[in-house]
């Protein structure tokens, strides 16, 4: 296999011969580049191109141009080293916002397409039209709106119906989840995980001091339901924690038999089912994959938030809940979350106008395409080394090393080289999954985003073998 593949695209050849002049140079000094003419006679190419190169750099941060003398590399500041203490997930997570670094890491689909335009323009029309407030509104529980809103998306019908007193919004997913935690469950409880796990998740339980079971997932994105079934019966179970649709990270969809005997289980041993809805609404086949259409009503909880769909610019987490909503009440009331009035109703808006709906169409189209992008390429540059598996929805492949190799050495090779891959053994605190990790495909593919895919693929073939 060539692995020295030329570039499809003229800049990209620019790319990286900039990125490795800038590599073999000290970091913590500012380096004056060679012109943009000089560069595109070294390489014979357009000075259009290299023009392209050199602003995709300035973007990156690695670069800053200074009036009349020319492009100067970024000095490194010793306050954006990383700590060497840092565990390897804070790493990576650092690693992938520090100039420079190429992330293959992120599961943020707003990376492809986000609604924070029409968001922030909706915030701004509902500034001029409503009256100002001496007071910020006291609205604990989110904001009326939005919380109607919510309840009307949610609700199916008669039979599955949601009041806005049952939802709840805060700051953020995470500290929505530490709060219903909190509520829900004493230090100590067992709750059951679908493996490979959000390894927020699962940090996040830790935190809270319960204790996990891990219930592995197969290539076919099913558990072995006798190996769950004995897990009810050796260990008090009070709550499990499931993806609604699709298994994330895995990327694999559930039978709905299964899930059904799943719902069982855990009505049968009066569990709490805590579904993580985050990417429910971007999965075309959702209609009756959900767990929550078999569970028992009075012991569900889901859980989600807006930034998987339209960005940064809404953060907020919120969840839904019927058996328990008066402790939660409390729970909100006490928290105090202090949130933005206008940034909540705006949300309301697109959501009760369809807008949020239409974005969310156009958002599967959006990853859809950039899946098979990535697929491409891992084909023509990791065939030999990595099994392909196409995910049913989500924004990441779940991808298996041929030999069994330590992943987490890989990465650790790879950041060395700018480029950031989460390793699989992350997704698990029960040592599974040390020869998977989980690829990104929601992309700046601008970027160069092949000769990281050609490094991660030599870094696999050069990896020692797992004992």
């Amino acid at each position: 296999m060539d692995t020295a593949q030329t570039p499809r695209f003229t800049y990209q050849k620019v790319h990286r011969y900039l990125s490795a002049w800038l590599d073999a140079r000290a970091p913590e000094l500012a380096h004056r580049l060679p012109s943009l003419r000089d560069v595109a006679r070294h390489l014979n190419v357009s000075l259009s191109s290299s023009k392209q190169a050199f602003a995709l750099l300035e973007a990156q941060g690695r670069i800053q141009a200074r009036p009349k003398v020319g492009y100067f590399s970024v000095a490194g500041a010793a306050s954006s080293r990383l700590p060497p203490a840092l565990s390897l997930i804070d790493r990576l997570y650092a690693s992938a916002r520090q100039p420079g670094m190429l992330a293959l890491s992120s599961d943020s689909p707003t990376m492809l397409a986000s609604l924070e335009g029409p968001l922030l323009s909706v915030e701004r029309e509902l500034l001029r039209q409503l009256p100002r407030a001496d007071a910020p509104p006291f609205a604990p529980f989110g904001e009326p709106a939005l919380r109607e809103a919510l309840a009307r998306c949610y609700s199916r019908g008669v039979d599955d119906h949601w009041q806005a007193d049952q939802v709840f919004v805060g700051a953020d997913w995470r500290s929505v989840f530490e709060l219903a935690l909190r509520t829900l469950l004493p230090r100590g409880a067992w709750v059951l995980v679908e493996s490979p796990c959000s390894w927020l998740v699962l940090r996040l339980l830790q935190a809270a001091g319960m204790q996990i079971v891990e219930a592995p997932l197969g290539a076919d994105g099913r558990f072995d339901l006798q190996a769950v079934a004995r897990v009810f019966s050796e260990k008090p179970i009070r709550a499990a924690v499931l993806s609604s649709t699709v298994n994330i990270p895995q990327g694999g969809a559930m039978p709905i038999q299964d899930k059904q005997h799943l719902c069982a289980l855990l009505a049968e041993h009066q569990a709490w089912l805590i579904e993580n809805d985050s990417y429910g609404a971007l999965c075309e086949a959702a209609a009756g994959q959900r767990y929550r259409d078999h569970a028992d009503p009075e012991r569900l909880l889901v859980l989600a938030g807006f930034d998987k769909c339209i960005g940064a610019e809404a953060p907020f987490g919120y969840l839904l809940c019927r058996g328990a909503a008066s402790s939660l009440a409390q729970a909100f009331l006490a928290q105090g979350f202090r949130l933005p009035s206008y940034r909540q109703q705006a949300v309301a808006r697109l959501l009760s106008t369809g807008s949020l709906a239409r974005h969310q169409g156009q958002l599967i189209r959006h990853l859809a395409r950039s899946r098979q992008r990535m697929a491409q390429l891992l084909e023509r540059h990791a065939a030999d080394c990595l099994r392909l598996t196409m995910p049913v929805a989500g924004a990441t492949f779940w991808l298996q090393a041929v030999r069994p190799v330590d992943m987490q050495a890989v990465c650790k090779q790879l950041l060395d080289q700018g480029v950031v891959i989460v390793p699989g053994a992350l997704f698990s605190q029960a040592g599974f999954w040390r020869d998977h990790l989980r690829l990104s495909f929601t992309v700046d593919w601008q970027l160069d985003i092949e000769a990281a895919l050609v490094k991660l693929a030599r870094a696999i073939r050069q990896a020692p073998q797992l004992p």
